[in-house]
């Protein structure tokens, strides 16, 4: 299971996340979703201040396993997007349109992609059981993009709420995926499913 951080002022701003930590209504959701979460063997948290603070929010071991590391957004860390686009337009349409791009200095979707890839797959051959991970909604972006096999462009295409969870099952090579189920939000059954008593 990844698990998307709660709502930061980065977020709120549209801003490339610059390390801040959840705002009050972020930690106040994340800390009503705690226990909505099944017991799992194993955890792993980004390194980021929201990630941890969500994980530890959320009742998690914040002292678990480091997970992968958010994109790399090179000099534009911090700037908002209206900024980048005011001050670098052409690179920031380079940027969203050719995933192996990298025109702040930094990751390229692809290289992003690669590297979350690389960290599922070892994952996978060490550990059973229920797992979770506490990861920047970009990680859930090519985690998704590359266990479905879609083309990197469509890493922008998915969007990833905050507080909500993506669900891998299967094992390498042959996952399955269950997207956006927010935590501790009641289950719904699809529209048209059979209801049982």
């Amino acid at each position: 299971m990844l698990i998307s951080p709660a709502i930061s002022a980065a977020l709120r701003e549209a801003r490339f996340d610059d390390d801040c930590p959840l705002d009050a209504s972020g930690l106040r959701l994340a800390r009503s979703a705690a226990g909505s979460i099944p017991p799992v063997s194993r955890v792993w948290v980004s390194p980021t201040a929201r990630c941890r603070e969500t994980a530890q929010a959320l009742g998690l071991d914040v002292g678990a396993q480091p997970g992968p590391a958010g994109l790399d957004a090179g000099r534009w860390r911090g700037a908002t997007l209206t900024e980048v686009t005011e001050k670098e337009p052409e690179a920031l349409t380079q940027w969203l349109t050719d995933p192996q791009s990298a025109p702040h200095g930094g990751e390229s979707v692809r290289a992003l992609c690669d590297r979350v890839a690389h960290w599922l797959d070892d994952t996978a051959a060490q550990v059973t059981g229920r797992s979770v991970a506490v990861v920047e909604p970009e990680i859930v972006r090519a985690v998704t993009v590359r266990v479905l096999g879609a083309p990197e462009s469509a890493f922008w295409r998915i969007d990833v709420p905050p507080l909500t969870a993506t669900e891998l099952s299967g094992r390498a090579g042959h996952w399955n995926v269950r997207v956006g189920g927010r935590l501790g939000a009641p289950h719904e059954e699809p529209a048209g499913a059979p209801h049982t008593e």
